[in-house]
This record gives structure tokens, C-alpha cells and sequence, in this order.
């Protein structure tokens, strides 16, 4: 009477088939994680985006009827005051700095508000509607420009454009 079982060979395919499986569900799980990490990273990025450019429009908004000074790669303006005592508006900047971020000019604090940025540049529309490239061009300007137009290229080579009024 002859055992029946298993032969060697039989345990040796099984063994290589259990394996390329294991491989196979290894490098999808491994896809999916880095999948996962990218879309956060992504997320991240453009969420601090879109939280600089609606921190520049409120800042814009409360804009006091002030001189303001605009170059193409810098933009200081009074802002209304949001509390209670102070005299006169602030005046706030924004502009790139050698780090690459752009950032939030308050008197003497500055603070870094969109970083990774490899371009800023501002424009400004004047009262015959053409965009130029600083702010006041002449003594008969009014104190604000009609618009701002803000140009940023991120580190990662997206550009965004965003025109802000400044007319009420």
C-alpha cells in the first residue's frame, strides 16, 4: 500500500506561489501608503495656500484710505485697527524674503505666512485700468489702487494668480 501526501516539489510550488503573493500584496500596500502621503502632503500645501490668499484679502478689505507704497515684489499698506484704543492704522507688508516665504511686515514683527514660494510679484491697476508695476506712479494717483494683482509660483512649480479690489 502506497502513502499518499505531499511530495517536496508540491510544498516547494506552494512556498513560491505563497511568496510572489506576499510580494505582490507588499508592493500595493506600499503604493497606497505613498499615495497617501503625497495626497497629505498636496492637502497641506494647497490648504496653506488658500489660507494666505483669504488672510490677504481680509488684510486688503480693511485697507484704511492711505497712501500705500506697491513694487512688484513688495505691497505696504494701512489696515484699519481690529481693536479698541489704537489711534492710528497699522502698517502691515508683504513681500518674499531670502528664505523663500512671503511674509507678514506688522512694525517690527514679521512673520513668515506661505512658505516654499519661488516667485511674488505684485501689479496694480490704476484708474485708466491698466496694471502696472508700482504704486503710487505719480503725486495725482489716488491714495489706493482699483485692484492688486498677485502672482505666486510655488516651489513646486504651480502658479496662482488672484486679483483682489480694493474699491468699495
Amino acid at each position: 500500500m502506497r502513502l499518499r501526501g505531499f511530495t517536496l516539489i508540491d510544498l516547494m510550488s506552494a512556498m513560491v506561489i505563497l511568496s510572489l503573493l506576499a510580494l505582490m500584496s507588499f508592493r500595493g500596500l506600499s503604493a497606497v501608503l505613498d499615495a497617501r502621503d503625497q495626497v497629505r502632503l498636496e492637502s497641506e500645501k494647497w490648504k496653506a495656500a488658500a489660507a494666505f490668499f483669504a488672510r490677504f484679502q481680509r488684510d486688503l478689505q480693511l485697507s484704511a484710505p492711505s497712501p500705500v507704497i506697491g513694487t512688484s515684489r513688495r505691497f505696504e499698506f494701512s489696515r484699519l485697527a481690529l481693536a479698541e484704543g489704537i489711534d492710528a492704522p497699522p502698517r502691515i507688508a508683504y513681500g518674499l524674503n531670502a528664505n523663500r516665504e512671503v511674509e507678514l511686515t506688522q512694525g517690527p514683527t514679521r512673520r513668515a505666512v506661505l512658505s516654499a514660494v519661488a516667485e511674488l510679484e505684485l501689479h496694480y491697476l490704476d484708474p485708466a485700468l491698466a496694471w502696472v508695476e508700482a504704486w503710487p506712479r505719480t503725486e495725482r494717483d489716488p491714495p489706493l489702487p482699483n485692484a492688486v494683482r498677485l502672482r505666486l509660483v510655488l516651489g513646486s512649480g504651480e502658479e496662482l494668480v488672484r486679483v483682489f479690489s480694493l474699491k468699495q
